[in-house]
């Protein structure tokens, strides 16, 4: 399993405009090789959004990385201050504290 947290700031559109293009790339994202889920996150008070992205491996995270969806994020001109940040799992303690979760 592998982490990664994106975070950027909206930039001359609103939050509401924002989720609606969100509303409309669910389907995508959700259609992502390797992709177990996605967390949407949002801090309007401090212009942050973004998302948890759980990965199955680090293959999948880099083959994200490297292709067109995450390159159209970081060029958006409606999102600022893209940073993506990757994290490895301590899988057996993760899976020790989600008892909800299925980790494989």
């Amino acid at each position: 399993m592998h982490v990664q947290v994106v975070t950027f700031g909206l930039n001359g559109i609103t939050e509401e405009q924002y989720h609606q293009t969100c509303d409309g790339a669910t389907a995508t994202f959700a259609a992502l090789p390797g992709l177990l889920s996605k967390t949407w996150l949002r801090n309007a008070d401090a212009n942050t959004y973004g998302g948890v992205y759980l990965w199955r491996d680090r293959e999948s995270y880099e083959d994200y990385v490297k292709g067109e969806v995450f390159k159209s994020i970081q060029n958006d001109p409606s999102l600022v201050n893209v940073a993506s940040n990757d994290f490895d799992v301590f899988e057996d303690l993760t899976k020790a504290t989600q008892p909800v979760l299925s980790i494989v």
